[in-house]
């Protein structure tokens, strides 16, 4: 496997994918292949700018020699049709958070992967950074003792011209939600990875900024989890100027609280040998945050995701997020979304 180049595509030619781009670019052994997009100048600059072939036919570009995974960047609404078509074709998945907008879409496309025997992984780099990680040792070697709440915050700023800039933006179709669906999944699946599955939630959901959009940009959740703790979900994008997102997590003997990917508390009642795991201060901040601008986040967390997938399918690792993964976290944003449209209490599974 050393010896061997990993070849790659994309799918879709947003933004996004030029991190991807990136993530594939700083891979010893990887290479982008080619990209595919609906318009044409848009992935010729693309292509040219990453310095790959570039294809108006996406079955074309499953035809690549050497081509062993697809990057699915296309709207979120968009992301079954390539999915399944990638995997007809024998092609492992990275797909865009979210999987799909949809429960019977994802399932689809975990049924497909099943029956071809490929790797569909789901991009979530939040939990590949070293603090997600060292957070979650903590968890799971029982340092909170018993887990009591847990709290996210994505408080950032969008423009209208953000939600104009494709007409996809902003719909329920194809962005399957606003503020929570697009923006704050992040944390829902840090949330549900950190504090296990999910028993109820109650939202409320509004336009504050945006009025002109399908969908949310302000909306604030209660969720109880199967293990007794609480939690709440707060995100927005009507807010100026942003601010980093925060992730709390409260147990009986300790608090960890992390401000983009970096602790910023790292407190327990016992002392341990991990005690050192607080950043120095806002300064270490790696994912630049994305709080004002979705295109100022880092590659490396897509660099790690890549390399876990790689890892994955040549060497028989465990894929840290796989389909049914981060089908996870669709579930639990639908919930929240059928509360706020309801007023009621929902329950989960759905």
């Amino acid at each position: 496997m050393e010896d061997k180049v990993i070849g790659f595509g994309i799918v879709g030619t947003g933004a996004i994918a030029g991190i991807h781009a990136q993530a594939i670019g700083a891979i010893t052994n990887a290479k982008l292949l080619g990209a595919y997009s609906l318009t044409k100048a848009k992935v010729t600059e693309f292509a040219g700018l990453y310095n790959c072939a570039a294809y108006n036919s996406l079955d074309e570009m499953l035809q690549t020699e050497g081509l062993d995974i697809v990057c699915i960047c296309t709207p979120s609404g968009a992301h079954l049709e390539p999915a399944l078509k990638s995997i007809a074709a024998g092609k492992h998945c990275l797909i865009e958070k979210p999987i799909e907008v949809t429960l019977e879409k994802t399932d689809q496309i975990i049924a497909a992967a099943k029956q071809k025997n490929v790797q569909v992984a789901v991009v979530f780099p939040t939990r590949f950074y070293p603090a997600s990680q060292h957070l979650k040792q903590a968890i799971d070697s029982g340092r909170f003792e018993k887990l009591a709440l847990a709290s996210s915050y994505v408080k950032w700023s969008r423009t209208h011209e953000y939600y104009q800039s494709n007409p996809w933006r902003g719909t329920w179709k194809l962005d399957g939600g606003g503020a929570l669906m697009n923006q704050a999944i992040h944390s829902v699946d840090m949330l549900q990875w950190c504090m296990g599955p999910v028993e109820s939630v109650m939202a409320i959901s509004g336009n504050v900024k945006h009025k002109d959009i399908e969908v949310e940009d302000t909306l604030v959740a209660v969720l109880k989890f199967a293990n007794g703790a609480m939690g709440t979900i707060e995100c927005s994008t009507a807010v100026y100027p942003g601010a980093y997102k925060k992730l709390e997590i409260m147990g009986t003997a300790g608090t960890v609280v992390m401000e983009d990917n970096d602790i910023i508390q790292w407190q327990f009642e016992q002392t341990g040998v991990d005690d050192h795991q607080r950043s120095e201060g806002p300064s270490a901040h790696s994912s630049k945050g994305g709080v004002a601008d979705p295109k100022a986040i880092s590659y490396s967390g897509h660099q790690k995701q890549m390399e876990n997938l790689i890892d994955a399918i040549y060497n028989n690792g465990k894929l840290l997020i796989d389909a049914q993964e981060g089908r996870k976290s669709v579930e639990i944003v639908l919930a929240i979304y059928k509360s706020a449209q309801t007023g009621q209490l929902v329950k989960l599974p759905l």
